[in-house]
């Protein structure tokens, strides 16, 4: 005999497709015997045994619709202990001993004896991902806040009526040119290059970055020399109204500091170059500019010759230029202070 509510109730599972199979099979059993089919029917129609029909018709007589839930007693709650977690870490901060860089999840729980959810879920808590690696570069020059606050403070605050460029060189691009053709991007598909490719030579790329305006000027070269550096520079020079003070952002490149740098510099009173500390070169803002050329245009274009990578290069300066803006940077946490490293080995790059 079922109830109002209990007949809805079944119906409602024996109905109901994202219900699991098995709960729904046990309230049809329910309603065919509630409507008087026989075992027989509905052994036939469910293709179930009559000791299926007999358990499910018991739980129901003694609790109802909450008989007909499973009883499952599952597995314990696992807990991972304060020693546990300490060991996993501890180990895969020592690294292997078989002679690989770094653990995976797998082969760290086969040593400790856990499983190797248990281990990726330590390495989730705490941010641990041993399978990556991030470089950094750290400076030893002893001038360094001081290099570092006379150029940042060009960026932010340049001398009135001067102009400031950021300038480097750019070398041994390659002229690539791939030997089979090159399949465009359809649906579902990438562009496709062939593996071969034929190297018709190298160039430098010398450009400097005004951040003021973002404008760029460029020059290609088959070398970067002294010479070639000075020459740019008498470029950058003719550039501006005669008299203007300009600013010289540069790296310490040797090329940078040759006896005919000075000379240049002394003939040009109005030209002061600011070095970079050494190994800073990401405080050059034209290097920022040199990854944006590199990705949209180096890296997978194709060129015939020299003659045809030097015609890109500055076709592209062009094209750039009309829309160019400046470099914004922004000192967004006082607290997080860029020092020197002062002992080998110490890490004091935040």
């Amino acid at each position: 005999m079922l109830a109002p509510p209990e007949r809805r109730e079944l119906k409602r599972r024996a109905r109901k497709r994202s219900l699991a199979v098995e709960l729904v099979k046990r309230a049809e059993v329910i309603l065919m015997l509630a409507a008087g089919h026989s075992y027989r029917e509905v052994r036939q129609r469910l293709d179930c045994s009559d000791e299926y029909i007999r358990e499910w018709k018991k739980r129901f007589q003694e609790e109802r619709l909450a008989g007909l839930d499973s009883r499952y007693r599952g597995s314990q709650r696992r807990t991972r202990t304060a020693e546990t977690e300490a060991r996993i870490l501890e180990v895969t901060r020592q690294g292997p001993t078989d002679g690989t860089t770094h653990w995976s999840s797998y082969r760290l729980a086969k040593e400790l004896g856990l499983s190797q959810s248990s281990v990726s879920r330590v390495w989730r808590h705490f941010g641990i991902q041993p399978h990556r690696l991030r470089g950094y570069m750290a400076s030893d020059d002893p001038e360094f806040e001081e290099k570092a606050a006379d150029i940042i403070g060009l960026y932010l605050k340049p001398p009135v009526n001067a102009a400031v460029f950021c300038v480097d060189e750019k070398s041994a691009i390659q002229a690539l040119d791939r030997l089979d053709p090159v399949l465009p991007l359809s649906p579902g598909r990438a562009e496709r290059h062939g593996f071969e490719y034929f190297r018709h030579g190298t160039l430098s790329l010398y450009a400097a970055l005004d951040t003021r305006t973002g404008d760029v000027m460029g020059k290609t070269a088959a070398r970067h020399t002294s010479a070639e550096f000075v020459d740019f520079l008498g470029q950058i020079v003719a550039s501006q109204p005669e008299g203007r003070e300009i600013h010289i952002v540069a790296d310490n490149l040797s090329a940078h500091k040759t006896k005919n740098v000075f000379e240049f510099l002394q003939t040009n009173p109005t030209v002061r170059i600011h070095y970079t500390p050494t190994y800073s070169s990401w405080l050059n803002q034209v290097e920022i500019w040199f990854s944006k050329i590199q990705r949209d245009l180096i890296a997978r274009g194709i060129f015939t010759s020299i003659t045809d990578l030097s015609r890109k290069l500055i076709r592209y300066i062009r094209q750039y230029n009309k829309t160019a803006t400046p470099f914004r940077w922004r000192f967004k946490n006082a607290a997080h202070r860029i020092k020197p490293v002062t002992q080998r080995g110490s890490d004091s790059l935040h």
